[in-house]
């Protein structure tokens, strides 16, 4: 009975998509995306930092920043 419930734990949760949040710099410039705002990478943003989503910021072409690999 446990596997079946740890079967079914594992089954449901794996269909589910994975939308992940992500931060950059609101600049036009901007070439990377974060995964936590409080990135070293950001700390030379001089625009708004925005939370969007990954699918999205790798869209727009940023890559992930070097600080967080």
């Amino acid at each position: 009975m446990k596997y079946a419930l740890l079967f079914l734990l594992i089954f449901s949760t794996s269909f589910r998509p994975v939308e992940s949040n992500v931060f950059i710099c609101g600049s036009t410039g901007a070439k990377k995306y974060h995964y936590k705002e409080t990135c070293r990478g950001l700390s030379a943003c001089r625009h708004e930092v925005t939370k969007t989503t990954l699918k999205q910021a790798q869209g727009y072409g940023l890559t992930l920043c070097g600080w967080e690999d």
